[in-house]
């Protein structure tokens, strides 16, 4: 939705980097880069009057001057400016404190009135909640039957008492369904209205006459925004006419610029409270105006993503994959890997997923080119394999590689890098586990390879054995009386034993030396 702004902003940004000292000029020029962000982004132009006017005049201040580094304070006022312009912090509903509490949602025709109502009554079932749909919308055709369907994929009441298609009396659904609520004891009533047109006089007063014969505690303006600058005409046409709490904007998953959720709450004055952004009824959460300033700015959403991975992960298969990648319970199998890909896809698209990453808006690209489907191809290949394959798949031989690709409708090299990659998966995952690390410099899996340098263990030196003779002879009297457990005296280098007095006798004459040398052993 808000691609465009991020990657204009983006630029913007990036000339800044390297600069140590912002000038006037370099202002200037920043808050005029914003401007024409902003007004591509199809922001309504006092909102980005008043917006660029704030920011020209923080970045001017003290602040950026004397920062150490002004390119990155520069970001944080325009984050928080962001904020601001978005609401500032989460609104969240405001539950009656005698139920039920009722929910009327009010907009224009197509802007997805009808499945929001499914979709946040399952968001309050998901809260513990119960919630109770009410189809008053009779105007459009089958709206009350496509209630009827998203309420049972949803599993929450729906009370439509009335066909629809033009016949039944709206006020008197609205009020029946109340009571019905409160007999039955659903603690939420959600009223599904007719959508209509700003200028539609006749149904902007039958919406006026739902919101008096019922009262409802919370009134929720539900606009398409994909719809640009007349969303914020169409806001103000309903406000006046029927009046709202809350703001919810549907289809941010479009690829318009998304200038209605930037100009709604500063022209209004009435806070953004949900977002929808996907067709699943699953698709819908809280507006987080910080959270929304950040994937603006492409710094990421880690706490959505963390909720959502909180919402969908079994903690019960997450221990038992833990311990086993720990090696404390047993071997991490293709079974386990591919519940853990089971528990991934739960959360939803893996390319919002990973848009949701700080700095992954340079590879927009590529996410929007992510097949989703690659998962099933995965699942395909480990189930087309035996158990026993599953559990130890270095026993998958060739002919048995290419049974398998056989059976899931793969290429054998799509088997062979679908085992190939486990065990690199694996053998990362346990490095992890056990406080590895990713063996880089200075993380704790140095530790388990090699010792940093300077300090090795000292190696204890070997001890040496009891020095054996060259000499034959001497070598077997040495073993001879290792064998009889004696010890030989320590000899000299001339093979005359330490202990003189155990030296033999000889004769100087018994030796045949030559002529003269005699002389010189006297």
């Amino acid at each position: 939705m808000f691609a465009t702004l991020s990657d204009r902003l983006a630029d913007t940004f990036k000339n800044l980097r390297g600069k140590g000292r912002l000038s006037e000029a370099d202002v200037d020029a920043t808050a005029r880069e914003i401007r024409l962000a902003l007004l591509e982004a199809d922001v309504a132009l006092p909102v980005v009057k008043e917006f660029v006017g704030r920011i020209r005049e923080r970045a001017r201040a003290a602040e950026v001057s004397q920062a150490l580094n002004p390119a990155q304070q520069v970001i944080k006022i325009v984050n928080e400016e962001l904020v601001e312009i978005l609401g500032g912090e989460t609104r969240r509903l405001r539950f009656a404190k005698t139920p039920p509490t009722v929910i009327m949602l009010a907009g224009l025709q197509g802007a997805g009135k009808t499945t929001l109502a499914a979709k946040l009554a399952l968001w309050l079932k998901e809260q513990g909640k119960s919630p109770m749909l009410v189809a008053a919308d009779l105007q459009r055709p089958n709206a009350v039957n496509q209630l009827q369907v998203n309420g049972e994929r949803a599993g929450v009441t729906v009370f439509a008492p009335e066909p629809g298609n033009g016949v039944g009396d709206p006020v008197a659904v609205a009020r029946g369904g109340v009571d019905e609520a409160r007999r039955t004891l659903h603690d939420v009533v959600i009223i599904d209205t007719a959508g209509r047109l700003g200028i539609d006089e006749v149904l902007m007063k039958q919406a006026a006459d739902i919101r008096d014969a019922v009262q409802p505690d919370e009134i929720l303006f539900v606009v398409d925004a994909m719809i640009g600058q007349d969303a914020v005409n169409t806001a103000k046409a309903f406000l006046d006419g029927v009046g709202y709490d809350g703001v919810v904007l549907t289809k941010l998953d479009g690829d318009a610029r998304g200038g209605a959720a930037l100009s709604i709450r500063q022209m209004t004055g009435k806070p953004v409270m949900f977002a929808s952004a996907g067709e699943r009824l699953s698709d819908f959460d809280l507006f987080h105006p910080d959270r929304m300033a950040s994937r603006i700015l492409d710094m990421g959403d880690l706490l959505t993503l963390i909720e959502q991975a909180e919402k969908s992960f079994d903690a019960e298969q997450a221990a038992k994959a833990a311990a086993k990648l720990s090696g404390q319970g047993g071997e991490f199998t293709l079974d386990d890997f591919l519940e853990q890909m089971q528990q991934v896809r739960k959360m939803g698209s893996l390319s919002k997923m990973l848009g949701m990453l700080p700095g992954m808006g340079q590879f927009r690209e590529q996410l929007e080119n992510f097949d989703e489907r690659e998962i099933d191809r995965i699942q395909a290949v480990i189930q087309s394999m035996t158990p026993a394959e599953r559990a130890n798949p270095k026993m998958i031989d060739g002919s048995r590689r290419a049974r398998i690709a056989k059976g899931s409708g793969r290429s054998v090299s799509d088997v062979n890098q679908l085992v190939d990659r486990f065990f690199e998966a694996r053998k990362m995952m346990m490095q992890m586990a056990r406080g590895g690390g990713l063996g880089l410099p200075g993380s704790p899996g140095m530790a388990l390879g090699k010792r940093a340098k300077g300090r090795q263990a000292p190696q204890q030196k070997k001890a040496k054995g009891k020095r054996k003779s060259g000499n034959p002879a001497k070598r077997a009297q040495q073993e001879a009386a290792e064998a009889a457990g004696e010890t030989t005296p320590p000899a000299n280098p001339f093979g005359i034993p330490a202990d003189g007095a155990d030296a033999p006798d000889f004769d100087p004459e018994s030796f045949e030396l030559p002529a003269g040398l005699d002389k010189y052993l006297k």
